[in-house]
């Protein structure tokens, strides 16, 4: 049985109008990349209104291939459907932040917002952020033009046209105003000060807090700042330089609800601006934002060097040739539109993060709280959603944008050094969230060791993830070595951390040997099988475990998240999921479970049980096929694993109904949060026939081809060819398959060869015959 939990909520008329739009194939907020685009523009497929509704919690804004600033639209800041601070089902914008999460399952950023206004501004300076009596002005879906690299959208109370677009480090803005002598901007300062909500851990809350905002108005035409946010990132500081092409006329400055009328600055812990102007009717005011995570001096230089001129065109034309650049280096050769956009839009989401975290300086703030100077043609990012993206978006990332790979490593392995709180879990602009089990930046750096990228220090990233692994007392580690798992009651979700910690064993393995550990590679090795201590033999299933060995929950229900009675036990899961999170010896998953045939018959029934949830499951579990979850990431890999146990059918058979029922080209097209591109990858991986069970092992796996034809750039000018030579337009079962016109055997192929360049060539049929191929 399939079910999709699909937001549903209360929808404005606009909202609806939207997305009968979106059924009837008129596009997702007029693209205006496509205007004057060729035939075989990708930017014309790039459509960015999909994962704004639902549970996607996408972000519709401008922004440059891995940009550090997003600008775009706020319609909402304090709850989870809002982590991105913007949904589609909204019929109302707060103002326009310079800084947005992409898919997270948490709110954060959104920093510097600004908000036009005419005579409808009805301001109250003690308002809470994103409360019933913050200004906001109505907007209708018909009236957003989104493509990537630029937003626009008409404001119905102002009367204001609102146009965004951005280069790596900056936000350039354009508002055409009616005629007004009240015409107006609000700063908001204040803006997300509230809490966060993180639904994976409803009983830790997150503290709201703004510790510190600032603002300091110089001359006529430039205001400057910064603030210091305690929501999801603790301690988290970012800085901007504001210049307006209109000099105002007046700038009042409430710090903490009070106006002071002669401040020039001001420093407390909330603060807002009312910057006044006079406006003839049609008359463009532009403002543009430099953003810096070091100082107030970094973002005006940032601003100075990237936005020198008032260009706005110009920026725009840009922005959208970098994203048609990025987008360029994987052509599909289809008819269907459907699949060209999910495809695009997902190649789009695989680029907005991580996000570049320097000034044109060179200069970065390190997780110590302190600034760093970077090497000369180096780059510092953030926003790493790790637990998430180690599974699809990093081994994509080796394939299509291997140039970057070694600068991703390399800053997590600065971070591990750098940070008090040691490797990398969920790091976000010099803060370390802590979100999320394991430590999946292990996995990340020994991807590129054994995928032999150059530029990494083998040595240097081993030493912090040794001391995680083999010494830290992180969240039940030390009771995982001792013991085998992490107790049930010892530490929460623990039945997943010992899940994770046994994959991040292999990953610290690998990294090891890169260092020439032989001792401690065979060591981990043997250590990341101990996930056979949480398989239960009596009930089938990967089941928490007290201290003293016994199992918890009597009864057992495997579809259950608190097991022991005192806490969740599994990670957004439950026991039908957590059981299959092996990536990395599948083989002895297999055995453990009774073989071939009996594994099979367990993931068959993976798939066909009720997609019943206890009220407790956090929402996150959705996208249900039976149990299975693809909205939730550590589900991804599951469908390959039919590939481990003789039955190869049933993965390109699965993998297909997947791609075909999991998204859509439309706002609530996706299952699930797309957390930083991972949803996304899965979907663009999957749908050139390949996927990375196991992602340190340099191999990727078959699955089934979507498209025929699909060409992608995989460094230093190699090209590689991925077709599917079909019995009809129904066929998925892999019959043979041959890379460079030879006949490849196994279901299999490393990285090394892909990379490389070169044609792989599936063909298939209609129904599926005795295998041919096997694992090896």
């Amino acid at each position: 049985m399939v079910s999709r939990r699909s937001f549903v909520g209360a929808m404005s008329a606009a909202s609806v109008a939207g997305y009968v739009r979106s059924a009837l194939g008129v596009p997702l907020g007029l693209n205006l990349a496509e205007a004057g685009a060729g035939a075989n523009d990708p930017l014309k497929f790039v459509k960015i209104a999909i994962g704004t509704g639902g549970h996607g919690h996408t972000y519709p804004g401008a922004t440059v291939p891995f940009g550090a600033v997003q600008l775009g639209p706020d319609t909402g800041a304090s709850d989870w459907d809002h982590s991105s601070g913007y949904h589609y089902s909204d019929s109302a914008i707060l103002g326009f932040s310079h800084t947005h999460l992409s898919g997270t399952g948490c709110v954060d950023l959104l920093d510097v917002l600004l908000m036009p206004a005419t005579d409808d501004f009805k301001f109250d300076p003690q308002a809470k952020a994103d409360s019933a009596t913050s200004y906001r002005s109505k907007f209708s879906h018909s009236d957003e033009e989104m493509a990537p690299g630029y937003y626009k959208v008409y404001l119905q109370d102002s009367k204001v046209t609102a146009e965004l677009t951005t280069t790596e480090r900056t936000g350039l803005h354009r508002y055409t105003f009616p005629k007004s002598d009240k015409a107006c901007f609000l700063l908001d300062m204040a803006h997300t000060g509230q809490p966060g909500v993180d639904a994976s851990r409803p009983n830790d809350p997150i503290t709201p807090a703004v510790r510190w905002a600032s603002v300091k108005v110089i001359g006529n035409d430039t205001i400057v700042g910064g603030r210091c946010m305690d929501v999801w990132a603790k301690g988290r500081e970012i800085y901007f330089a504001m210049k307006f092409s209109k000099p105002f006329s007046l700038v009042e400055i409430y710090s903490d609800g009070k106006l002071d009328a002669t401040a020039k600055e001001a420093k407390s812990g909330s603060v807002r601006c009312v910057v006044h102007f006079k406006t003839h009717e049609k008359e463009v005011v532009q403002v543009k934002t430099g953003i810096s995570g070091v100082s107030i001096e970094g973002a005006t230089a940032n601003l100075k060097a990237e936005a020198p001129a008032w260009d706005f065109d110009g920026t725009k034309d840009a922005a959208a040739g970098r994203w048609r650049k990025e987008l360029s280096r994987i052509k599909v050769s289809s008819e269907d539109t459907r699949s060209l956009e999910i495809f695009y839009t997902g190649l789009y989401h695989m680029m907005v993060a991580p996000t570049l975290f320097d000034d044109v300086d060179g200069q970065y703030r390190g997780m110590d709280g302190k600034v760093h100077m970077l090497a000369k043609g180096t780059h510092n990012y953030s926003t790493f959603s790790l637990w998430d993206t180690y599974r699809a978006l990093h081994p994509m990332f080796t394939l299509m944008v291997p140039e970057r790979v070694p600068d991703f490593v390399n800053c997590m392995i600065r971070m591990a050094e750098q940070s008090p709180e040691g490797v990398p879990v969920w790091p976000l602009q010099g803060r370390e969230t802590g979100c999320m089990v394991g430590y999946h930046s292990a996995p990340v750096v020994a991807e590129a060791l054994v995928k032999g990228f150059k530029g990494i220090d083998a040595k240097a990233a081993y030493a912090p993830f040794r001391k995680r692994d083999m010494e830290d007392d992180y969240r039940g580690l030390a009771a995982y070595r001792k013991l085998g798992y992490v107790p049930c009651d010892v530490q929460d979700e623990s039945a997943s951390k010992t899940m994770d910690y046994a994959y991040d064993d292999r990953a610290v393995a690998a990294l090891a040997l890169a260092a020439g550990d032989v001792d401690a590679h065979k060591q981990l090795l043997e250590r990341s099988r101990c996930f056979v201590n949480l398989y239960d033999k009596e009930s089938g299933f990967i089941r928490p475990k007290y201290a003293d060995g016994s199992w918890a929950g009597k009864p057992f229900n495997p579809k259950g998240i608190n097991i022991s009675g005192k806490w969740r036990d599994y990670t957004e899961a439950n026991a039908w999921q957590t059981t299959f999170l092996v990536q990395h010896d599948p083989a002895l998953l297999i055995e453990t479970m009774g073989g071939d045939a009996a594994f099979v018959k367990k993931l068959d029934e993976l798939f066909t049980q009720s997609s019943d949830l206890p009220p407790d499951m956090p929402p996150d579990v959705s996208g249900l096929v039976g149990q299975y979850a693809h909205g939730n990431e550590p589900n991804h890999h599951i469908a390959y694993l039919y590939n481990y146990a003789g039955a190869p059918e049933k993965t390109q058979a699965r993998v297909r109904s997947l791609l075909e029922t999991m998204y859509d080209n439309k706002p609530d097209g996706m299952a699930g949060n797309e957390d930083c591109g991972q949803m996304s990858a899965w979907f663009v991986i999957s749908a050139l026939g390949l996927y990375a069970v196991d992602p340190v092992s340099g191999e990727y796996d078959f699955g089934t081809p979507l498209f025929d034809r699909v060409e992608m750039t995989v460094g230093g000018g190699k090209k590689l060819l991925v077709e599917a030579k079909r019995q009809s337009a129904k066929s998925v079962y892999i019959q043979s398959v041959t890379w460079n016109g030879t006949a490849h055997a196994g279901l299999r192929i490393p990285h090394a060869e892909l990379a490389k360049g070169g044609t792989l060539v599936f063909h298939l049929s209609d129904m599926p015959t005795k295998q041919s191929l096997t694992l090896s």
